[in-house]
């Protein structure tokens, strides 16, 4: 059976301009869609002024520049009294725009690879999503999870 990206990819995706407001993108997680699999997207897919890919951007990047820089420095965060600076965490991270904390990894497939050379890809680099590209832009997303359900649902 011949498999493609192509034939499993979503072209039905989320994104936002890497310029845009980290709480735009927040907003735009929380009303995430529903893929047919039944799996919500938490993430968008970041684009320039010129509609070309530049990178994604997830719910963990945006819950890990939620911290404190201090505690990327060993320092543990179970005596610290977060009781009033919770509120001003979020307002810092709300204000930062979403190119300074993306994941800018531009790896990507072509509507036209093999599954298995694309699923290869994605379990040697732990990603969850991989973006299809042609010509720098996004022309669709395959999903780890709608691999699995498109492989096994029978």
């Amino acid at each position: 059976m011949t498999l493609l990206a192509k034939h499993i990819m979503v072209t039905s995706f989320d994104q936002i301009n890497e310029k845009d407001s980290v709480d735009n993108a927040i907003k735009g997680i929380l009303k995430g869609r529903l893929r047919v699999t039944g799996h919500k997207t938490i993430s968008l897919m970041v684009v320039n002024d010129f509609n070309q890919y530049v990178g994604v951007v997830t719910m963990f990047d945006i819950l890990y520049h939620l911290r404190p820089s201090f505690l990327n420095y060993g320092i543990e965060g179970e005596h610290i009294d977060w009781e009033g600076q919770l509120k001003k965490i979020i307002a810092d991270v709300r204000e930062k725009k979403v190119n300074q904390i993306m994941s800018s990894n531009l790896m990507g497939a072509h509507p036209d690879e093999h599954i298995m050379v694309v699923l290869d890809r994605m379990v040697k680099n732990k990603f969850r999503r991989l973006p299809v590209l042609e010509n720098n832009r996004l022309v669709g997303i395959v999903y780890i999870s709608d691999i699995y359900h498109h492989l096994f649902k029978e």
